[in-house]
């Protein structure tokens, strides 16, 4: 399961420092060093400049400071570093032992700074978008398209991939038509009572959060989209399939109007 980051984190207080060779995928360390040295030279130059590149106001300014201190940072799990709407209803913390184990296998986090990661990868919190481009590297999507291929055919194996990346995060790669088969993409859909759909925002990050926890507390290891869409339903959601594609199989999770 593919999950976007969080744009808000939470700051390790205490924890060793950042060490790229510790992380998953560890082929993937020239690219990630390639990322963070950039985004340290950028944010070690003008404040002001660096804020503008990465988006933040002028009132953020120590969302700057902090990412020059990267390198040298306190770390911790990323599964407790990334907060928000999605990671509050996944609740890591509060799954039981055997889910938490599956986590650490079945889950994996895009990342605009680290490419992919797994939820016990220890890692600083940070500030840097997926629609930043860095001087001196270009744009953050585009690199990790170059990268990300070999990582994540790895991380899935013989596997489904369900993607739960927002547009943002999906962009750094695009799985191969050959892959298509063991593809799910889950889209969340509000139905009005006349049957009227409408893609919704908030209440997107949150179910999402809901089914992956469900996911990891079932302990059902779907293969293929069919299969995936037929659990969520022996669990309780309301799921609808598209026909397959070269992209793969779109899963539309059904909630009321007012959940």
């Amino acid at each position: 399961m593919l999950l976007p980051p969080s744009e808000g984190k939470t700051a390790p207080r205490r924890g060793r420092p950042l060490d790229l060779s510790t992380l998953t995928s560890p082929g993937l360390r020239p690219a990630r060093q390639e990322v963070l040295d950039a985004l340290v030279e950028l944010c070690a130059g003008d404040p002001a400049t660096a804020a503008g590149v990465l988006g933040l106001s002028a009132g953020q300014h120590d969302l700057v400071h902090a990412n020059v201190d990267l390198p040298h940072a306190p770390t911790a799990r990323a599964d407790a570093v990334y907060t928000g709407v999605l990671y509050d209803a996944l609740d890591p913390a509060g799954l039981d032992t055997a889910a938490r184990r599956r986590a650490s296998s079945r889950v994996a986090i895009t990342s605009s700074l680290f490419g992919v990661l797994r939820p016990g990868d220890r890692v600083p919190a940070y500030r840097l978008s997926g629609s930043v481009t860095l001087p001196g590297l270009g744009p953050v999507a585009a690199h990790w398209r170059r990268h990300l291929g070999p990582a994540l055919d790895e991380l899935r194996g013989d596997g489904l991939l369900v993607d739960l990346r927002s547009g943002t995060y999906a962009a750094f790669l695009k799985p191969p038509a050959a892959m298509a088969r063991r593809v799910a993409t889950v889209r969340v859909l509000n139905v009005a009572d006349d049957g009227t759909r409408t893609v919704v925002s908030h209440f997107n990050k949150h179910t999402k959060g809901l089914l992956v926890r469900a996911l990891l507390l079932d302990g059902a290891n779907p293969r293929t989209p069919t299969a995936l869409a037929a659990v969520l339903r022996d669990l309780g959601w309301a799921v609808e399939t598209d026909e397959p594609t070269p992209a793969g199989t779109r899963l539309d999770v059904l909630l009321p109007t007012s959940p």
